[in-house]
């Protein structure tokens, strides 16, 4: 399915890009990434994967502008572009992370401007073990969504998956337990399915919308 675009005043902007956002410190949310762009471009929409640096203790650090690999840094014309937004966290304490906290703190620009008012939007997440705090977290992760105006949608339960898993999975959005061994637990075929249900439903419902 060929990008859609509509001609704004200073350029144009594909309304099927549907931005997946993530901070990931073991590797378990990246995989989760992947396989929610899967979802994504699976519905010819365009997935933009995008990260967040980590925040230094010492306040003087700063990190370089370029990670060294995987995706680049999200900055505010990320939101202002896309069509969605799909946002993913490790759990820290039950709330998401401090470095992806820190980047929805400084967006005060985009939600002045109404930047992401009327996309749809969608959260994941991975936790050690299986009661480690999973939905806290997604709830508490959709409330700057909420304040930007966004409409949030999650999994439904016509999902067989949902019902199915052993591992993780919420209607609240996308879940992984990674385990708590040196090595993260590979997902589920349950928790792959989930997360890509999960990024065929925000880019169906952008797609509707546009």
């Amino acid at each position: 399915m060929p990008a859609t675009t509509f001609v704004g005043s200073e350029k144009q902007v594909k309304v099927s890009d549907i931005l997946v956002l993530y901070y990931s410190r073991n590797g378990s949310v990246a995989a989760m990434a992947r396989e929610i762009a899967r979802g994504v471009e699976s519905v010819g929409a365009v997935a933009r994967l995008r990260t967040v640096p980590p925040v230094s203790t010492v306040t003087e650090a700063t990190a370089p502008a370029v990670p060294d690999d995987g995706p680049v840094y999200v900055s505010h014309d990320d939101l202002r572009d896309c069509a969605g937004l799909i946002l993913g966290s490790p759990t820290r304490f039950g709330n998401m992370a401090a470095p992806l906290k820190y980047f929805l703190d400084s967006t005060s620009g985009p939600w002045l401007a109404g930047a992401l008012a009327g996309k749809p939007a969608a959260v994941f997440t991975s936790t050690s073990t299986q009661h480690g705090g999973q939905e806290s977290t997604l709830l508490t992760m959709l409330m700057p969504l909420l304040h930007h105006g966004m409409l949030v949608t999650g999994i439904p339960y016509s999902e067989p998956a949902l019902s199915s898993t052993q591992s993780g999975g919420t209607p609240y959005g996308a879940s992984h337990v990674a385990g708590t061994g040196a090595q993260p637990r590979p997902l589920t075929t349950e928790e792959r399915r989930l997360c890509e249900a999960l990024g065929q439903r925000v880019a169906r419902i952008a797609l509707k919308l546009a």
